[in-house]
C-alpha cells in the first residue's frame, strides 16, 4: 500500500516536462497544446471544400453538430446572449477533448487546479462582460442592488463564488475519477480498469464538460436579462 500511495501522490502533481529559460512547462500545458493541435487539424479537415449543394457525409456531420450546439445554447442564453455562443461552444469542445484524453494515455489537464481555475475565471469574465455590454456600466452596477439593496453584499460575493464553484466542481470530479482509476489499476491492472476507463473518461468526462458549459450559459443568461 505504501508504494501505491507514493505512486498516486506523484501522479497527482502536474509533472514538469521541460523548461524554456526560467519558465517551467508542466504536463497540463503540454497536453493542452496537443488538444489545441488536434482541434486545429480537425477544423482544417472538416471545413475543407465545403459546398452549398450535394454536401458529403463529413460536411453533413459538421453542420449537424454545429446546429445542435447553436440551438442548444441559443435556447439557454436567449437573443441577447447569442454573441457569446462561440465562446460556449469552444469551451465545450475543449473540455470534451480534455476530459476524454485519458483514453489515449495522457493525464487529463482538468485534474490540474490551475487549468480549471483559469477556465472558471475566463468564464466569469465573459459573464460580467456580457452584463456590462447589455446593461451598460451603470445598469450593471445597479444590478447588484436587485431585487433589494440589502442583499448587495451577497450579489457582489456571488462574483467570487461562481468561479470557485465552476472550478472546484470540474476539478473535484476529474481528480476523483483519476484517483479511483489509479487505485483500481494498482489492484487489478488488466480487467477491471477498462470499463471504468470508459465510464470516467467518456461518460463522466463529457458530462462534466456539458455541466461546465451549461452553468456558464445560465450565468450569461442571467447577466443579459
Amino acid at each position: 500500500m505504501g508504494n501505491i500511495a507514493e505512486e498516486l501522490t506523484e501522479s497527482l502533481g502536474s509533472k514538469e516536462v521541460f523548461t524554456i529559460g526560467s519558465i517551467s512547462i508542466n504536463e497540463a500545458v503540454v497536453v493542452t497544446w496537443i488538444i489545441m493541435a488536434v482541434i486545429l487539424i480537425l477544423c482544417i479537415v472538416l471545413t475543407k471544400n465545403l459546398k452549398i449543394k450535394d454536401v458529403g457525409k463529413r460536411q453533413a456531420f459538421l453542420e449537424f453538430g454545429y446546429q445542435w450546439a447553436l440551438d442548444f445554447f441559443d435556447g439557454l442564453v436567449g437573443k441577447n446572449g447569442r454573441p457569446f455562443i462561440p465562446y460556449l461552444i469552444t469551451v465545450l469542445i475543449y473540455l470534451g477533448f480534455a476530459n476524454i484524453i485519458g483514453l489515449f494515455g495522457f493525464a487529463p489537464p482538468t485534474k490540474d487546479l490551475n487549468v480549471t481555475a483559469g477556465l472558471a475565471i475566463a468564464s466569469i469574465i465573459v459573464v460580467e462582460y456580457a452584463g456590462i455590454k447589455h446593461r451598460g456600466f451603470k445598469g450593471w452596477m445597479k444590478s447588484f442592488t436587485e431585487p433589494v439593496a440589502i442583499i448587495t453584499p451577497l450579489n457582489i460575493l456571488e462574483i467570487f463564488i461562481r468561479p470557485l464553484s465552476l472550478c472546484m466542481r470540474l476539478f473535484g470530479n476529474m481528480l476523483g475519477g483519476y484517483i479511483i482509476l489509479k487505485l483500481v489499476e494498482a489492484v487489478a491492472p488488466v480487467i477491471i480498469p477498462l470499463p471504468l476507463n470508459f465510464y470516467f473518461d467518456i461518460f463522466d468526462g463529457l458530462l462534466q464538460a456539458y455541466v461546465f458549459a451549461f452553468l456558464t450559459s445560465l450565468y450569461i443568461s442571467e447577466a443579459v436579462e
